[in-house]
């Protein structure tokens, strides 16, 4: 149940139904209205702003019309405890121990769907496809887990979910990885010194990679590479999208489609996609006007297709042939878009690197234009990721190369606290991760925070031989809670509100924060107990008061849903 839309209605049914007792002759912006968290201090449930809303469209002194409400709602609903005007004339609300009852039990019935917005869309996520060219690196971990666990929340909402990754194997960088393995393999079989040529790959994991090929194809000639490329080609991305797929699966992630360029550009999708947006009058054959930074002496003026991208709110129109009259890269991810549409999707996302930002506006007009603005495709972007240990920067094997792998980062942390971590802030920022943070087991360190919690309340359990899973039976009459359960029992009625708010704008983060807030509460409320007898949870091995293994279980549940979405474990000892 979500207190905040349920109360909502309730609220505006009461305002349609004495509107003219209240003088209100215009009720046009009643969406305005909403239901929020009230600060701390003022010790209340909720806060509704609609004083404010309809007092301004029906020229009424908002403070007055406050009090008009406040007397309204308190005769009219017994829902509400108590009402005070705050402010220029929010109503700040108290619910009465029939509202929190009934909120209760819905949550206990719940249970599992706790929190979910209903919705029945049918989404692709789009993440990681990353060059199969080589292990993933750190930067790719986090829009990996931020792909995943987006998935989760939407799947937590009830939609068809696909996640997919797109396998960037077609152009000139796989033909200089599969040389790099080429020569990996001559320096192996035949002790031939690995060249160095700008655009070869040089991380361990190549010689890795030749050396499985060569165990495996012992029969084979690698003495001419043009005759074994297309072989080799096949191999060298099998090797490498196992040491992807296995770096996925270590973080606890894995895609429901792989979409490969080459069968793209093999199939004609290219083709297809141009005559459709030429067809809809969105292409024409013209000139680009120099990149940024080129003089026009430099820029060789050709003549090629070009997509009319402005149309759609790009800044410019962009390229869909090279100089040489061949297909951009941006004209194969056009067709891959294409693919998208075709497969019936209404909701598309793609989560991008950080040096991808570029990017987001000619994709998003290509979709517009081909799916006849029907099709919505969301962009989020992550940031970079900085390592840091001892308070500085830190530098691992990297046996990739030139970056540092996945693999290095999982040697050093596990699953749970590098999803946690990576989830710690707003995926638009920069993160610093903290080696030292994420291995200690203090309140500094929110993954461990939270499993604590979690492990905290198995412990009174096992204590007192009850099953987390057995029925809960409330007392009505004799129900009374105290400030500390006020308090994480009103964290507990907000989830709904965080998945909400989390799933209008993606922002996870938000729910890593919730679940250190209730788990923050919780704890103080156990340290309160060590403080004082009075507050102890158990006496002679039985619970102290009813209310507390209510607590507990809401407790559970939030905690279990919020970290099933984030693909966080959650021990019962720690």
């Amino acid at each position: 149940m979500n207190i905040f839309k349920y109360y909502l209605t309730e609220i505006k049914n009461l305002i349609v139904d004495h509107k003219n007792n209240l003088k209100l002759k215009n009720l046009d912006n009643l969406q305005n209205i909403n239901l929020e968290v009230p600060p701390e201090e003022f010790n209340f449930d909720l806060s509704c702003n609609i004083s404010l809303v309809l007092g301004k469209s029906n020229q009424l002194n908002p403070k007055n019309l406050a009090l008009e409400l406040k007397n309204l709602f308190e005769n009219k609903t017994t829902y509400f405890k108590e009402i005070k005007v705050a402010g220029p004339g929010f109503l700040n609300i108290k619910l009465s121990k029939l509202a929190i009852i009934k909120n209760i039990k819905s949550i206990l019935e719940t249970n599992q769907f706790y929190g979910s917005c209903k919705s029945n869309e049918k989404y692709n996520i789009e993440f990681v496809s990353a060059n199969p060219t080589g292990p993933m690196h750190v930067g790719h971990c986090r829009g990996a887990i931020y792909g995943d666990v987006l998935a989760n929340l939407l799947k937590f909402n009830g939609n068809n979910v696909i996640k997919e990754y797109y396998i960037n194997d077609y152009g000139n960088q796989i033909k200089n990885y599969v040389e790099s393995v080429f020569f990996r393999i001559r320096e192996i079989k035949f002790s031939e010194k690995f060249p160095l040529k700008k655009n070869l790959y040089p991380g361990l994991y190549i010689k890795e990679i030749a050396k499985k090929i060569i165990d495996n194809n012992l029969d084979i000639n690698f003495d001419n590479f043009e005759k074994i490329f297309d072989f080799l080609k096949e191999k060298s991305l099998h090797e490498s999208m196992k040491l992807i797929k296995n770096d996925l699966s270590l973080l606890g992630i894995s895609h429901d489609n792989f979409f490969s360029e080459t069968d793209l550009v093999n199939k004609d999708l290219v083709n297809k996609a141009i005559k459709q947006l030429n067809e809809k009058k969105f292409i024409e054959e013209g000139f680009l006007q120099p990149p940024k930074g080129e003089t026009n002496e430099n820029w060789k003026k050709t003549k090629r297709l070009i997509f009319k991208s402005t149309l759609f709110g790009d800044d410019s129109d962009r390229a869909l042939q090279k100089n040489d009259g061949s297909w951009t890269y941006f004209a194969n991810d056009v067709a891959y878009h294409m693919d998208k549409i075709n497969r019936n999707y209404n909701k598309l996302i793609n989560i991008l690197g950080a040096d991808h930002t570029g990017y987001i506006k000619r994709i998003t007009a290509a979709v517009a234009a081909l799916s006849d603005n029907k099709i919505e495709l969301n962009c989020k972007v992550c940031q970079l990721v900085k390592l840091y240990k001892n308070g500085k920067p830190f530098k691992m094997s990297k046996r990739a190369g030139e970056f540092i792998s996945a693999q290095d980062l999982l040697n050093e942390v596990d699953k749970d606290q590098i999803r946690f971590m990576m989830l710690s802030r707003s995926n638009d920022v920069e993160l610093d991760f903290d080696f030292d943070k994420v291995k200690e087991k203090t309140k500094e360190n929110p993954v461990f925070y939270v499993q604590y919690a979690y492990a905290r309340i198995n412990s009174l359990h096992r204590i007192l031989n009850i099953d987390l899973n057995s029925k809960i039976l409330i007392d009505e009459k004799s129900f009374n809670l105290n400030l500390y359960e006020e308090k994480i029992l009103k964290k507990i009625f907000e989830w709904p509100k965080i998945v909400e708010s989390v799933s209008k704008k993606f922002e996870i983060h938000k729910i890593s924060f919730y679940l250190y807030d209730l788990s923050t509460l919780f704890h103080s409320y156990w340290s309160k107990g060590n403080e004082d007898k009075k507050y102890k949870f158990i006496e002679n091995n039985k619970i102290k008061r009813d209310e507390l293994l209510i607590i507990f279980k809401l407790i559970i549940i939030v905690i279990q849903n919020a970290m099933r979405i984030l693909g966080v474990s959650l021990p019962k000892k720690m």
